[in-house]
């Protein structure tokens, strides 16, 4: 696994808490991480340069309100797809875990603000959104939930793949099928 590739975030106040730059994981403490405005400036006495990506946070802060927490990922799978500039189809009902199908954001540099603005197009009706030759994107309403995502993203993006290796053609579930599917998934997970 990549030890300090992606990168993640919470909302906090009008700004949110990134994880800085290009340092490991694994000796990672809160301390580590960075307080950034929404307009990108790093609160006073930071031990760290935020992440390259806190423009994709930002972007993401202001045009979704019910997002409190993204996660950026270069899962394996999910990325493998991405450089393919494919999205997710409708082959398995999960999709609606991310909104419904997963689409493939536009290809830009990564860091930049051009592909803030092409994550977050993407992301229009959407939970989860891949991002050509880079990665993946996830949003929730808390850390858990984005990171859930990520990992729901990476296995469908896995078994999309499998398929495609295969050489078979997935069967993509219909408008109606994807309408009752997400019908049951209204209640899906919650106590009764």
């Amino acid at each position: 696994m990549p030890s300090k590739s992606g990168n993640l975030s919470l909302r906090d106040g009008d700004g949110f808490v990134v994880t800085p730059s290009a340092l490991p994981y694994a000796g990672m403490t809160e301390a580590d991480l960075v307080r950034v405005g929404p307009e990108g400036a790093v609160a006073p006495g930071a031990r760290h340069r935020p992440s390259s990506e806190w423009r994709l946070h930002a972007a993401i802060y202001a045009a979704r309100s019910e997002a409190k927490a993204v996660v950026h990922t270069h899962s394996p799978r999910a990325t493998a797809l991405a450089c393919t500039r494919r999205g997710i189809p409708p082959f398995h009902y999960m999709v609606l875990a991310a909104g419904g199908p997963v689409r493939c954001a536009e290809h830009a540099t990564f860091g930049t603000q051009e592909l803030a603005e092409n994550c977050v197009a993407a992301l229009d009706g959407r939970r989860a959104v891949l991002l050509a030759n880079h990665g993946v994107v996830t949003i929730g309403a808390t850390l858990a939930a984005a990171v859930t995502l990520a990992m729901e993203v990476e296995n469908l993006a896995g078994q999309y793949l499998d398929l495609l290796a295969a050489g078979l053609k997935p069967v993509l579930l219909n408008d109606r099928e994807l309408e009752e599917a997400a019908a049951q998934f209204a209640g899906y997970g919650r106590a009764v």
